[in-house]
Formats: structure tokens, sequence, C-alpha cells
């Protein structure tokens, strides 16, 4: 099968100019086809703030009333979408943004109100890749905004890393995809503090391990979770610095965390 690389770039990447610029110009460098989902809640908090509503969260996950998930669609689905999808463009690359809605590409329904009521997030149910396949076929780069939506039309914000390993599980049917979880650090650290601590191959009991020991919190539980649910059904499963990312698709440097399942 035609390879394919499916790239998750979180929002505080794209909040500086500069860690933007470097985002870029790795992900140009990446051969064949690709697919990038994209995060933006840094983003979405200040406008949320300037608003005059306070941001929350509950374990990595944000909490979406009505006005959140106003604002989010606007933010995702509009600012940080486009000016991804410009410096692509400006790039050489052909891209062109969607969210989950468009021709209902990630379909959801709402989470359940318990444990936590998380308000309007959605949990996918299935991704419709008709769409994402035509604009694969064209050499047009897809760029998802994690905004999904329900078969009744509900909006719903969903999480970009659940976003980029549905669509990659999805995706595996017709490509031998990689999938790449890029941020703002090398890979999964042992301990935080410590940039020398990289796991560079982590199986699902070295995860709960360090789960256990309070080593792995907040937004990189999801995260992972998410990780080891796409690890079996790809050809590879990484999480990576964001400006390695060209680098380790193209086999240059071996900086980053692998998810094994042994």
């Amino acid at each position: 099968m035609e390879q394919l690389t499916i790239v998750k770039v979180g929002g505080k990447v794209l909040e500086q100019p500069e860690s933007l610029e470097v985002f870029v110009e790795q992900f140009a460098t990446i051969e064949g086809k690709k697919v990038l989902v994209h995060g933006g809640g840094v983003m979405a908090d200040k406008v949320l703030k300037e608003r005059g509503i306070t941001p929350q969260m509950t374990n990595g996950r944000r909490i979406t009333d009505e006005q959140t998930l106003e604002t989010v669609v606007m933010v995702y689905g509009g600012l940080v979408n486009k000016q991804l999808v410009s410096r692509l463009n400006a790039e050489g690359l052909k891209a062109a943004g969607l969210t989950g809605v468009d021709g209902l590409t990630v379909e959801s329904v709402k989470r359940p109100a318990v444990p936590v009521d998380y308000g309007y997030a959605g949990d996918v149910v299935a991704v419709h890749a008709d769409l994402l396949r035509l604009m694969l076929s064209s050499e047009i780069i897809p760029v998802v905004a994690p905004i999904s939506a329900s078969q009744e039309g509900q909006l719903l914000n969903t999480n970009a890393d659940t976003m980029a390993t549905e669509i990659s599980i999805e995706l595996s049917k017709y490509f031998e995809v990689t999938l790449v979880y890029g941020f703002e650090i090398n890979g999964v650290l042992e301990n935080i503090e410590d940039a020398g601590s990289l796991i560079t191959k982590l199986d699902r009991i070295t995860y709960l391990k360090l789960l256990a020991a309070g080593k792995i919190h907040s937004g990189m539980v999801p995260k992972l979770d998410n990780a080891f649910r796409a690890a079996p059904l790809t050809n590879r499963t990484v999480i990576a610095h964001y400006g390695a990312i060209g680098d380790l698709v193209n086999e240059a440097t071996g900086i980053f965390t692998e998810i094994v399942e042994e």
C-alpha cells in the first residue's frame, strides 16, 4: 500500500510565529501523501478570556458549554485552520482546510455527562473518509480542525489527538500510515524536568506504571491513550518534537518516542 503520514500538531506550537515557521518547514519535507490535524487550545483560551469566559479543563480535556463551543468552532475551524493552511500554501504545498463536520468526515456523539459533564464534547463513533481520500488522490493536503458533528447536526468539540487517531485508523485500511503527534518536547519523558530522560520506546505496561506514579498526567494522558489505541492499527506511531517531525519520518534522526505494544 501507498505510504501516508498523518501529523497532529498542538496549539502551543501554532501560537508563536517562530515555532510555526519551524514546524511548517519540517512538515514540508515529509515526502508523499500527508494529512495534518491541529489543535488550537492556547488561542481558544485567549479568545475565551477576551469574551469574559474562564476556560475549564478536567483530566486534560476541555469542558465545553455553549459559549465555549461557539468560541472553539470559530477559533479552530476559522482562524487557526486558515492561518495554518495559508502558511502551508506559502511553503509551496497544496493544502485545504476542513473540520470533521465537512462531509461528516468525523461523526461523533455527545459524551455522557457521567462521571464528568464535559458539555458539548464529542466522542468519535465513525470516520467517513471519502472526502479525505478524494483530497489525497488529488495531491491536496487535508488540514483538519478538531470540530465534529453528530448525525443530528450537533456541533461537538473533539480532542485533536483523538481526531488524528481515529482518522489514522480509518485511513490505515487504504494506506501504510505513520502517525506522528508533534508537540513542544522531544517525546515522552520519564521526568518532565529532565530533557535527558526521553523514553525512546514506550510500551503499555511502562506507561501504566508512569501514570500510577504521577509522572504522566494532564494533557499527556489523552495523548498517550490515543497513541496506544492507534499503535496496533498503524504502521508506526510516534510522539516527537514539532521541529523534528520531517527528520524522523525521513529517518534522519532517532529523537522521539515510539509507541510499541510489547
